[in-house]
């Protein structure tokens, strides 16, 4: 059975498998609670009232996370099917043993694999000039010419990423005014780096890979674990930089 969430107490997360999925809907709590619309969380819960997936649909994207002894059986799989075609979402992400179990009844979407990565310390700082603290026009203006979904969005983009960085949820950097990385949630001691972005004149000088090499020292130095996901294919270069390939992971996009 799946119920929407109009209260959550924090001591579910406990129950919750420790990942990338648990770490994405908390962020998702605590930046926005259960008061909001494009911010919904459901629950599945057995036949015993106890948790097995806690979701959370941010405007556009779902997330599944599970529970530590969750089996995804037949049961499980249906009610997040039904969950999925209800609400239709354009992404989904969840654990590679959900997504392997109900692959097959997602016609409307296309499986992607990507690679988890997580970086690892050569103990070594540079002594680059970063800004920690960029404005948030800055940050735009570089990632626009990278992200056609976040240059038609502007408003939505500004809105969601200062309110998390006003709470500690999410930061910006920025190298010089030509390269940006955000850290799109730091949950649990884990930060996930995305939304890396070079503007054109300054592709392949190398600004993204020390940038990223930087944010990687710095926040292992204040003891934060740091992780990406990126398609397969750039493994070596993420490996160049300092991260190493920790696993594979599933997303679900909707076909146009």
């Amino acid at each position: 059975m799946i119920k929407r969430l109009e209260k959550i107490n924090p001591d579910i997360f406990e129950k919750l498998n420790s990942d990338h999925y648990k770490r994405r809907v908390k962020s998702n709590f605590e930046a926005y609670g259960t008061e909001y619309d494009f911010c919904q969380f459901f629950a599945l819960l057995d036949d015993s009232e106890e948790i097995k997936l806690l979701i959370s649909q941010f405007n556009s994207t779902m997330v599944v996370a599970n529970s530590i002894d969750c089996t995804f059986d037949e049961t499980i799989c249906n009610d997040i099917l039904t969950l999925i075609s209800m609400n239709k979402p354009q992404t989904i992400e969840m654990s590679v043993r959900l997504a392997e179990k109900i692959k097959d009844n997602l016609n409307d979407y296309e499986k992607c694999d990507r690679t988890e990565f997580e970086f690892v310390s050569k103990n070594y700082l540079p002594n680059m000039v970063v800004d920690e603290c960029p404005k948030l026009d800055d940050v735009f203006s570089i990632l626009k010419t990278s992200f056609p979904v976040i240059a038609d969005s502007y408003d939505l983009w500004l809105t969601d990423t200062s309110h998390k960085v006003r709470r500690g949820l999410s930061q910006c950097f920025v190298l010089g005014n030509f390269t940006t990385a955000t850290i799109q949630y730091i949950c649990d001691n884990t930060a996930l780096v995305g939304h890396v972005a070079t503007i054109p004149e300054e592709r392949g000088r190398f600004h993204a890979r020390k940038l990223l090499y930087w944010m990687g020292e710095k926040l292992n130095k204040e003891g934060v674990n740091v992780r990406l996901f990126a398609r397969s294919h750039r493994v070596s270069y993420y490996e160049e930089i300092g991260f190493k390939d920790i696993g594979m992971d599933i997303v679900f996009e909707r076909k146009l």
